[in-house]
């Protein structure tokens, strides 16, 4: 839990205090002195004995009793003014603004731990160090700007750079957005972004918390801790929006020497916010943007009435939204009609909805009362409105407020004449408290993704029945490293997945009474080898004894065998189950087409364990070659119900035994009754 000293401090102590405002340690006090804090505010400068109309100390020691400390001092004296302001004079929240703490060294990162270490002893919170600070409607602890105007229904905004959290305030402000909170975590030497979820959840108040978060992060430390908490608060009401930079190598490379971040799989992050519902931006624009369409009421379908009088930006919001599954239905009939005689000649009701350059604020309400009343396909609208600067446009922007007051279908503002009607724009904002999107095709991209992204997935899902207590036997009984196919098959059948009739085999003869047995054509590869196709290692159609002895003899002469792998040939389409064990986000499960569409084309998806059939099966409509799943050309389709259940299984195997580090089932084959394992390898690592 944070300390209450931190959120809601009753006295304040600057440490590093300064006149000048154009340093750290003047801008924190300026903005503090500036901000709603009612508290008690000190000051520490040894140079002076008065900051800005503050009584200022020359040591913590002189110091009375102070709940929160914001240091503005060089990282060296940082640990021992901690030490005092901690353990003598009962502090428990601290902002540490200072940098030359971990991101730079050795001796940084050692300053950094004796810090967390004392402020854990005493129970405290600890913000930073190396960032911008923290601000919410109690006070500002923090020296950038802009310090927004805080609004308690505003966005919470959490942020691993406080460069960052400048540039995103800058573009949200100038829009409309409001905050409610900023945090800015620096080096998260105590509190991670992690950990401000779980305070913003476990503090959830229906009534008075904010329902929009905002994150950018570097680095994610604890992923299971984030699922959980924004899980947890999207399914309260919450909405949340991310960036998580650093997905490349070189982006990687940069976030490292930015704040010590570590690098994180892309596809890990991309699973993690899928299975929590958290929206994923790669950028500031879109960051802010799909958080003020947060900020209106929720979008409940796909279908968008685009109200303009500009043709060519209705046209590209129109491309946007139809081609990231959204559409502009066309609209007709009498009521079309009706609308279409209250409009100037050449005016188009069609969808978009266009009603000229020299449209009216009146033709604008009853565009908006038809779509809104008469028109039952549209979910939402939006409204592009500006002026080539020959009049001004307050009436529209008022007829457009008192709308969106009244309807209960959501309404977008696209206000793009960000100069020529820069001061009705501004009234907008300011006045009637709204925010604009200047620009439809950032809007509708931002748009098409909060509607793309699914609801969190269930905590505790439904899955199969297993048998956990042979899994756990065999898992126990193996060494690590790839085990043997006799094991794989026993894993596989305890999981319940299909699995072709295998034999091993180290001698000819059992070759030949296994061919006897089964018949024909049969499957021969060689045991032992990793990559067993690289090495000639594989015989498929093998249709006489004559065959099966021959290629015997091959098989076992190959450099590292010691078997071979016997089994009847089987049909279908190539499709592909896998799982890989990462040390901070647990398992996750891949799938999708098999073969030449998984090593040329890489058309997979993938999700954090557990996996249950319906997330299996919703993942693989995402595939690009999912119609071929479906059958085309005359080729027989897979079973998708059962297919799913094989993912959901594999990842139940993986939950049962997570010393699988790594685990392949490439391919299984699909046809319109089985899905059926073909070739496996299963590595454990205990």
């Amino acid at each position: 839990m944070i300390a209450r000293e931190l959120l809601d401090p009753k006295s304040i102590v600057v440490v590093g205090a300064s006149a000048d405002i154009h340093k750290p340690g003047g801008k924190v006090l300026s903005n503090l002195l500036a901000s709603p804090f009612k508290g008690t505010v000190y000051a520490v400068n040894p140079k002076e004995t008065e900051v800005q109309g503050v009584k200022c100390v020359a040591k913590v020691e002189d110091l009375p009793q102070v709940d929160c400390a914001i240091l503005a001092i060089a990282a060296k004296y940082c640990p021992s003014t901690v030490d005092v302001l901690a353990l003598q004079k009962g502090t428990k929240g601290f902002i540490i603004i200072s940098a030359g703490f971990g991101e730079e060294n050795a001796e940084g990162a050692a300053y950094e731990r004796h810090i967390a270490d004392t402020i854990n002893s005493v129970g405290g919170s600890l913000i930073g160090p190396n960032c911008t600070g923290f601000l919410n409607t109690n006070y500002c602890g923090a020296f950038d700007a802009p310090i927004p105007t805080l609004d308690p229904h505003g966005v919470d905004f959490i942020t691993g750079s406080g460069a960052t959290a400048v540039f995103i305030k800058e573009y949200g402000i100038s829009n409309g957005l409001t905050f409610n909170s900023v945090w800015a975590v620096g080096n998260s030497a105590q509190l991670g972004i992690e950990d401000v979820l779980e305070h913003l959840d476990e503090t959830f108040d229906p009534e008075k918390s904010s329902r929009v978060i905002m994150l950018y992060m570097e680095k994610i430390g604890d992923p299971q801790k984030m699922l959980k908490h924004s899980r947890s608060l999207i399914n309260k009401g919450c909405k949340i929006a991310a960036i998580k930079s650093g997905g490349s190598a070189a982006g990687s490379r940069a976030a490292s020497s930015h704040t010590g971040a570590l690098a994180t799989s892309d596809v890990a992050v991309d699973a993690l916010f899928r299975k929590a519902g958290i929206v994923r931006c790669q950028n500031r624009q879109e960051l802010t943007t799909v958080c003020a369409i947060f900020m209106h009421p929720e979008v409940k379908g796909k279908n968008m009435a685009v109200i303009t009088h500009a043709g060519g930006p209705a046209v590209m919001l129109t491309d946007v939204l139809s081609n990231n599954g959204m559409d502009v239905p066309h609209i007709e009939g009498p009521k079309a009609q009706e609308l279409l005689g209250k409009l100037f000649n050449g005016s188009s009701v069609g969808n978009p909805i266009d009603f000229l350059a020299t449209g009216t604020a009146e033709q604008l309400g009853y565009i908006i009362d038809a779509c809104e009343n008469d028109f039952d396909d549209i979910d939402c609208m939006c409204v592009i409105f500006g002026s080539p600067g020959l009049f001004q446009n307050y009436e529209v922007y008022k007829v457009l407020d008192e709308k969106m007051k009244t309807c209960k279908k959501p309404i977008f503002p696209i206000l793009p004449s960000i100069i020529n009607v820069k001061d009705e724009i501004d009234d907008f904002i300011r006045n009637k408290h709204r925010i604009n999107f200047p620009e439809e095709c950032v809007f509708g991209n931002a748009l098409c993704k909060v509607y793309n992204t699914p609801k969190p997935q269930p905590e505790n899902p439904e899955m199969p029945e297993i048998d956990v207590k042979r899994i756990r036997e065999v898992v126990d009984s193996c060494e690590n490293g790839y085990i043997d196919p006799d094991k794989i098959y026993q894993l596989l059948d305890a999981a319940g997945i299909a699995q072709k009739q295998i034999r091993v085999v180290d001698k000819k003869q059992q070759a030949v009474d296994f061919a006897n047995e089964v018949g024909y054509p049969l499957v021969m590869k060689v045991v032992g080898p990793v990559h067993k196709s690289d090495v000639g290692g594989v015989t498929l159609n093998v249709r006489d004894i004559e065959t099966v002895q021959k290629e015997f003899d091959r098989l076992m002469a190959i450099k590292d065998t010691y078997a071979v792998e016997m089994y009847p040939m089987l049909d279908g389409t190539e499709v592909y189950i896998g799982a890989i064990r990462d040390a901070k986000f647990g398992h996750q499960v891949f799938f999708g087409l098999g073969g030449i569409f998984i090593e040329v084309l890489k058309d997979v998806q993938s999700a954090l364990a557990p996996v249950n059939v319906n997330e299996a099966k919703e993942l693989l409509t995402k595939l690009r070659g999912y119609k071929i799943l479906q059958g085309v050309r005359g080729q027989q389709p897979v079973n998708i119900d059962v297919y799913a259940e094989q993912i959901a299984r594999v990842s139940a195997l993986v939950m049962a035994a997570p010393e699988i580090a790594e685990m392949d089932l490439n391919p299984l084959l699909g046809n319109p009754k089985n899905v059926v394992a073909v070739d496996a390898r299963i590595r454990i690592e205990k």
